[in-house]
């Protein structure tokens, strides 16, 4: 398998890449997140990449860091999620958001990718759950995002719904910290 590539970048036409790496042309598909942090052509690229072979097709699935390829890997694995839905993803949001609408369990915001309906998202959100959160995308989100995350998870472990929770989260102020966060949120709970 080809896990990564170091060459010249000889193309770039949305969202295929042409990489020399030695005089070998490798065609490569990146997610738009990608293909903005490109340098210019001509100019050297490292992709880390994933590779697909099908019964029709050897693809080649470039992203500029370990972390996106992982999430990558994480989306295809998912029954109905093809590798191009996966780019979508990948296109339409960042690995920090995507995080945090599976923590808090948002398919609104997935249904705003192009190519993700309601059916999906949910199947997203179900699959991703616990696989996808405070470990990947830490590096990016905002310390607000974690303590949400760490507030609606210690309701939940409370013994709260979901539903509970992310209601008596929505009433915490976005600057909170996890233990006045949790204590807010138990005062909402409370009055409910």
């Amino acid at each position: 398998m080809i896990g990564r590539l170091s060459g010249i970048l000889l193309e770039k036409n949305p969202p295929q890449l042409l990489v020399d790496v030695q005089g070998v042309g490798y065609e490569v598909d990146v997610p738009m997140s990608t293909f903005y942090n490109l340098p210019g052509v001509g100019e050297k690229v490292v992709l880390f990449t994933h590779q697909a072979i099908r019964e029709d097709a050897h693809l080649l699935f470039g992203f500029g860091n370990a972390e996106e390829r992982a999430v990558f890997r994480q989306l295809i694995k998912i029954s109905g999620v093809g590798a191009r839905t996966a780019l979508s993803i990948l296109s339409g949001m960042s690995i920090a958001d995507l995080a945090q609408a599976v923590t808090l369990q948002e398919s609104g915001r997935l249904v705003k990718v192009p190519g993700i309906g309601k059916k999906t998202a949910e199947r997203l959100l179900l699959e991703l759950k616990g696989k996808l959160g405070a470990d990947i995308g830490a590096g990016h989100a905002h310390p607000v995002h974690d303590a949400q995350a760490d507030i609606l998870n210690a309701l939940i472990a409370l013994g709260y719904s979901d539903k509970e929770a992310l209601l008596a989260l929505k009433t915490v102020p976005a600057g909170a910290g996890v233990s006045d966060g949790i204590k807010q949120a138990l005062k909402a709970l409370s009055k409910g």
